[in-house]
C-alpha cells in the first residue's frame, strides 16, 4: 500500500465505513419499523396478526411438531447464544487476542442492555391466545432470541472465516443464516412474538454488530485485524504447513 503526503492507510477507513454503514442502515430501518408499530399501521398489524394466528393454529393441532419447535427455540435461546459468545470471548482472551475478546464480550453485553432498554421503552404486548402453546414473559419488541442468535452466529462465522476456504465460508455462512432464520421463525410459531418483533431483533443485531465494531476500531485502530491474525496463527493445524509444501527429508520418500 502506497501513501501520499497527508494520506492515511485506507483499510481501517474502509472497515469504519463498512461497519458504520451497517449500523446506520439497520438503525434507520429499525426506526421506520418502530414508527409503524407505534402507529399501529394497518397493513403491518394485519400481517402480524394473520401470520401469527396461522402459525399458532397449526402448532395447536400438531403437538409433536410444536414440541420439536419448542426444543429448537430452547437450543437457540438467549442463554445458549450468550454462553457461546462468552466462551468464545474467554478462549480469545486466553490465547492473547485481548481486543478481539473484548469485542466479542461487548457484543453480548451491549446486546443484552439494548434489548431490555428497548423493551422497557416500547412496552409492546406479546400475542395473546386463549389456548397458548407456549409462554414467555416481558414485552415483545424486539425479539431477544432473534437478536442474540444473529449476533452470536455472525461473530462465530467471522471467527471461523480466516480458517476456511471459499466453500467452507459459503457453507458456514449458509448454516449460520439458516440457524438465525429458524430461531426467529420458532418464536412466531410458538405464538410468543409477532413477525415484526423478530425483524426488529435482526435489525437491532445489525446496529449492535456494526456500532460496537466501529467503537472498537476507533479505540484500537487495526487491533481487531491483528488479533484475527493471532487467532489464525495460534489455531492453524500443522497439516496446513505440510500441505503448503515443506520438503521431505532425504531418504524418507517412499
Amino acid at each position: 500500500m502506497h501513501l501520499t503526503k497527508g494520506s492515511l492507510p485506507d483499510a481501517p477507513n474502509r472497515h469504519l465505513l463498512r461497519y458504520g454503514a451497517l449500523a446506520a442502515c439497520c438503525a434507520a430501518l429499525f426506526a421506520v419499523l418502530f414508527a409503524l408499530v407505534e402507529a399501529h399501521w394497518g397493513p403491518l398489524a394485519r400481517l402480524d396478526r394473520s401470520w401469527t394466528d396461522g402459525e399458532h393454529g397449526y402448532a395447536r393441532e400438531h403437538t409433536a411438531w410444536t414440541a420439536a419447535v419448542q426444543t429448537l427455540s430452547n437450543i437457540g435461546g438467549t442463554v445458549t447464544m450468550r454462553t457461546l459468545l462468552g466462551l468464545a470471548a474467554v478462549w480469545l482472551w486466553l490465547i492473547g487476542a485481548r481486543v478481539l475478546a473484548t469485542w466479542a464480550a461487548a457484543q453480548a453485553l451491549v446486546g443484552w442492555a439494548a434489548l431490555w432498554a428497548l423493551r422497557f421503552f416500547v412496552g409492546r404486548p406479546r400475542p395473546h391466545f386463549g389456548d397458548p402453546v407456549a409462554y414467555a414473559a416481558g414485552p415483545a419488541f424486539p425479539s431477544g432470541h432473534a437478536m442474540a442468535s444473529a449476533i452470536t452466529c455472525v461473530i462465530l462465522v467471522w471467527l471461523i472465516r480466516p480458517h476456511a476456504n471459499r466453500a467452507g465460508r459459503v457453507a458456514t455462512g449458509g448454516a449460520a443464516a439458516l440457524a438465525v432464520l429458524a430461531v426467529g421463525w420458532t418464536r412466531i410459531v410458538l405464538g410468543v412474538h409477532w413477525p415484526s418483533d423478530v425483524l426488529a431483533g435482526w435489525l437491532a443485531a445489525g446496529v449492535i454488530l456494526g456500532g460496537v465494531t466501529v467503537a472498537v476500531e476507533l479505540w484500537r485502530p487495526g487491533d481487531l485485524a491483528r488479533d484475527v491474525r493471532r487467532v489464525n496463527w495460534r489455531t492453524r493445524p500443522r497439516v496446513q504447513r505440510v500441505l503448503a509444501g515443506e520438503p521431505s527429508a532425504p531418504g524418507r520418500e517412499s
